[in-house]
């Protein structure tokens, strides 16, 4: 799954790429244009959009992703699909996509609610890190790991309880960025004026998940934590240059396949 999704990456940036140059005067003309248009004060909607287009598309992705599979979650008639296909449980009859699926699956509001607001607090710098294309790989590929280290952790110890939440996924974003930037500065949102690095606070949650994981506290999915923490460590140590830097045979390949079918279609 994981070479799949960052091979679907290379090739959607290559797309990407490829597209934009034709309509980037357009898109400086319709931003022109906004910028001339009378504007309209307390205008909710308007104060909606504006918040939503100054997201990254990663962000949109991910949050459109989470939102749909919420109010999925209300739907009573759904309940059943979302507890065998939105859970992940190695004890369950669904065992592969449950390991994706559960990742963008919350049922309570405030957790939801919380998850996107660390997301939106860290993503920001790893798309500026990585580009879109790239954390959406990442980000896909986490919340997969993260749910196989938890299957281990459950199998190990005989706990079998059903999981879910992007936290998994979001600690691999969180630790990719504290590793990256050790002496950012960051804040507790209810305590701003307590302020740490952000490699410290690493350090204090892989031990928080640690210690949650050896003496079997039960109130978060700890193994998933440490999972998705250590493989974005290891990302942007190791596994940028790994992976990533050698994408360029698939995306030869990708451009000589795409050439050649545009050759046959031209005559």
């Amino acid at each position: 799954f994981t070479g799949s999704a960052f091979g679907s990456a290379a090739i959607w940036q290559y797309e990407s790429l490829k597209s934009r140059a034709p309509t980037y005067f357009e898109e400086a003309r319709a931003d022109w244009l906004d910028k001339i248009r009378p504007q309209k004060r307390g205008d909710f909607r308007k104060q909606v959009n504006s918040w939503w287009n100054n997201l990254t598309e990663g962000q949109r992705t991910v949050t459109a992703a989470n939102v749909f599979v919420f109010c999925l979650w209300r739907l009573p008639g759904m309940r059943r699909i979302m507890f065998t296909y939105f859970t992940s449980d190695p004890s369950s009859r669904a065992l592969c996509s449950p390991m994706l699926l559960s990742t963008f699956s919350h049922f309570s509001l405030f957790h939801m609610a919380a998850n996107m607001y660390v997301l939106w607090s860290f993503s920001s710098s790893i798309v500026s890190l990585l580009g879109c294309e790239q954390f959406i790989a990442v980000y896909l590929s986490a919340g997969v790991i993260s749910t196989f280290v938890s299957y281990v952790a459950k199998m190990a110890t005989g706990r079998f309880e059903p999981s879910l939440g992007a936290s998994g996924a979001i600690m691999t974003v969180l630790a990719a960025v504290c590793t990256k930037m050790p002496e950012a500065k960051l804040a507790i949102i209810f305590l701003p004026m307590f302020t740490f690095t952000a490699g410290n606070a690493l350090k204090a949650i892989i031990a928080f998940d640690t210690a949650g994981l050896a003496l079997g506290w039960r109130l978060f999915d700890h193994a998933a934590h440490l999972g998705g923490a250590l493989f974005g460590m290891w990302y942007v140590t190791y596994g940028h240059e790994l992976i990533w830097k050698n994408r360029e045979p698939l995306v030869k390949a990708w451009h000589e396949m795409r050439t050649k079918n545009t050759g046959k279609g031209g005559g």
